[in-house]
């Protein structure tokens, strides 16, 4: 008798926990719905300070001068600034091997011989769950020596990409101030940014990780560095509508935290292999453009924003006529 009163009890425990999570997706899914809402202003647009992730194939040997030849005709219709050209990925103890990226000279000469405003950084980075352990000083010291050898080949910036980085990670702050005098420019690639309140820890709870930054938090980095790349992909909403709403609310907050410096970039997903088939129909590089749009008109203006085209080797002819037809718009 005690046992079945026990039971009844944690069922309608639970019951009560699930009735509450659902609620809570439900508000959730309505105020991103609320932000991708009514239209952007005229002025809202690419403004010449867009950024895309290039592929390892193009400091390994595999592409050649005239792979770059082929991309500045691309790049000069749009408003892409920056590039970040994976250079990696550094070793588990923190090394980056120089036979990663063997062509990395050829193409930095071929790059500035034809896109010579298009500023090239090394896209640097590794799984730090289960795998590099940036708490490690020596590992720290390990990545720093790396980023000194990659800037003496020659490349405008260093662009790090570490997942998954919690939330208040100190050593982390400590190695971008490290990592400051080292290059001209610095640049990161963000988790999403803390939407509305519990989400970070309700997220944390289910995945194990921090997928979501909190405010202060990517507040420190963005002081830190000259661009943030917010990675507003991999969402796990199920409808284009929410989708747009996530990123306009990604938006509105980089542009609130970040300071006037440093150049915020909007990810935009051009790859079509997410890990849930949902999101291939949910995620696109238009609803990411529609969305940064959105969140810039209530922001106000602001030169230093763009989208950031992940990948070039998985975007397609339809994801670029997206990013022109609602980014590069007249």
């Amino acid at each position: 008798m005690i046992a079945r009163t026990v039971i009844r009890r944690c069922l309608r425990v639970l019951a009560l926990a699930l009735a509450v999570l659902v609620a809570l997706a439900v508000v959730v899914a309505v105020a991103f719905r609320i932000q991708f809402t009514g239209a952007p202003e005229a002025w809202a647009k690419s403004t010449g300070n867009d950024a895309l992730w290039l592929g390892h194939a193009w400091v390994d040997g595999r592409r050649t001068e005239q792979d770059v030849e082929k991309m500045a005709v691309r790049l000069r219709a749009t408003g892409v600034k920056d590039v970040f050209v994976h250079a990696g990925p550094f070793e588990w103890d923190g090394a980056l091997d120089p036979a990663k990226h063997p062509n990395a000279g050829n193409f930095l000469r071929w790059w500035r011989e034809h896109l010579p405003g298009v500023r090239v950084s090394a896209w640097l980075g590794q799984a730090v769950k289960n795998g590099l352990d940036l708490d490690d000083p020596a590992a720290r010291d390990r990545v720093l020596a790396g980023a000194k050898h990659i800037m003496a080949l020659g490349f405008d910036g260093i662009h790090y990409n570490f997942e998954p980085i919690g939330d208040g990670d100190a050593d982390f702050l400590e190695l971008l101030d490290r990592t400051r005098p080292l290059t001209r420019l610095l640049s990161v690639s963000t988790p999403q940014i803390e939407p509305y309140p519990l989400m970070r820890l309700a997220a944390r709870a289910t995945l194990g990780h921090d997928k979501y930054w909190s405010h202060g938090f990517f507040r420190q980095v963005a002081q830190r560095t000259d661009q943030v790349a917010v990675m507003t992909y991999d969402s796990f909403l199920l409808m284009e509508s929410l989708y747009g709403g996530h990123v306009a609310r990604q938006a509105s907050l980089a542009l609130d935290l970040a300071p006037a410096k440093t150049a915020i970039f909007m990810g935009a997903p051009a790859y079509h292999d997410h890990a849930v088939p949902f999101l291939d129909d949910s995620e696109s590089v238009a609803k990411a453009a529609e969305g940064a749009r959105l969140g810039l008109s209530s922001h106000g203006a602001r030169d230093r924003f763009g989208l950031a085209l992940y990948v070039d080797f998985a975007a397609t002819e339809e994801d670029w006529k997206e990013y022109t037809d609602h980014w590069m718009v007249n």
